[in-house]
């Protein structure tokens, strides 16, 4: 079942070895810390990888000047699940590897519907309803929109929903948003609201978590 020589090092990943977890869902539900890639390689095989910002880090030190690339990278499968990491190091190739690793194992399970009262498709094309994100001076506000509209958000924002399988949203950012980091940081808080808002289970809302449908209620 495992790819290469891999020798699982946790309980999750023991779990995984041996069969016993075979969804991402399962995995993340578990409330088991995720600390090898190797599951994630496994669980989701077909996740998509986008670098976000490259930027070039100096620091003068008694021995001269240092010079480092800090990357930010995010990961998703397209079906609900999305991730972002970021690494430095002193070589650019090395150091997107090592972000893409981090934001693997910093992925979430985002909610997905059909939240716009102008729709009312019933599927899980948009967000489920209005949330609000934040990191550093930037405030990140995402709406529900009818299918046909797209991603009316900013360039960063955009990569990001794509990834986590938003096919139409309304968006838009205050604050600082040229800070390409906190903008996207601020997006993954406001998608991650999205599983941590306690909804109703009396009303008829569809929801799709990382593509499975029909959980509902506190995700608190």
């Amino acid at each position: 079942m495992m790819e290469g020589d891999w020798v699982p090092k946790t309980k999750l990943g023991r779990l995984v070895y041996e069969g016993k977890i075979t969804t991402i869902e399962d995995a993340l539900r578990s409330n088991l810390p995720l600390k090898e890639v190797e599951i994630v390689d496994i669980l989701v095989p077909d996740m998509e990888d986008e670098v976000l910002d490259v930027n070039l880090v100096q620091r003068m030190t008694d021995s001269g000047r240092r010079v480092k690339f800090s990357v930010t990278v995010a990961v998703g499968n397209k079906d609900g699940i999305i991730g972002v990491g970021r690494a430095k190091g002193k070589e650019v190739g090395p150091t997107i590897r090592k972000a893409i690793d981090k934001a693997k194992l910093n992925i979430i399970m985002i909610a997905r519907g059909c939240g716009s009262w102008e729709c009312g498709c019933g599927k899980p094309h948009t967000l489920p309803f209005k949330v609000v994100g934040k990191c550093g001076s930037v405030r990140v506000t995402l709406k529900p929109a009818p299918r046909g509209v797209g991603l009316a958000v900013g360039d960063i924002a955009k990569v990001l929903l794509r990834l986590a399988g938003v096919e139409d949203a309304w968006g838009f950012a205050r604050g600082h948003t040229k800070t390409t980091v906190n903008y996207a940081l601020a997006v993954f808080d406001a998608l991650k609201q999205t599983s941590m808002m306690k909804i109703n289970p009396r009303l008829p809302l569809p929801l799709y978590y990382g593509g499975v449908k029909g959980v509902r209620g506190d995700q608190s």
